[in-house]
């Protein structure tokens, strides 16, 4: 059995899910004042001066803070169900049942929530590793446990979660500079579907 590691937002999608779930979950009133308070976050981002991940954990503050966890797992679900598969791209999805057939472990390893990854993933049995929004006493505090998995923490999380020495061949798939580290641990890894050395 070899190891299969998939980025998902741009690599098994052709968009970005995270600000289309944004969207989705949020009202327009708090996506309004939302938008108004992190306007200079949102146009560092834009300019190159703030990173994706500090962009995503604020974005997350703002956004999920006092939000009840029970109706952001249903909109999470719902989310999977009826948006996600509008954004899969037929190569990736084809990959993905390539490596199924091949009997490999599969894992989409991403930045993106957990709300509606998991039940993305868990329709196509892969594993998942990803941002966890924390709850208290059945609501949201709008931060990520154990912080961005982004970066080389999507490579510690692999690390802390599988043994890389038990698979003869690892794969890695991305397609942002988010994802570098990760490619770093695959035999055989490919860059915006094009492999690379």
């Amino acid at each position: 059995m070899n190891l299969a590691l998939f980025d998902f937002d741009g690599t098994i999608t052709h968009s970005d899910t995270f600000s289309l779930f944004l969207k989705f979950s949020l009202n327009k009133k708090t996506q309004i004042v939302g938008g108004i308070r992190l306007a200079p976050y949102i146009a560092g981002y834009k300019l190159g001066w703030v990173t994706d991940r500090t962009i995503r954990t604020k974005l997350c503050q703002v956004g999920y803070v006092g939000y009840d966890a029970a109706s952001l797992k249903y909109m999470g679900q719902e989310f999977a169900k009826n948006v996600l598969p509008t954004c899969v791209r037929e190569n990736a999805l084809e990959r993905i049942l390539w490596h199924k057939e091949q009997g490999d472990q599969i894992v989409v390893v991403s930045a993106s929530l957990g709300v509606y990854l998991e039940s993305w993933c868990q329709s196509l049995g892969l594993d998942v590793i990803c941002n966890q929004l924390e709850i208290r006493e059945g609501i949201l505090t709008g931060n990520f446990i154990d912080g961005d998995c982004g970066y080389l923490e999507k490579v510690n999380r692999i690390k802390n979660k599988y043994d890389l020495n038990q698979y003869p061949t690892i794969y890695a798939y991305g397609d942002t500079p988010n994802d570098y580290a990760m490619l770093e641990l695959a035999h055989k890894k490919y860059y915006r579907w094009e492999e690379v050395n």
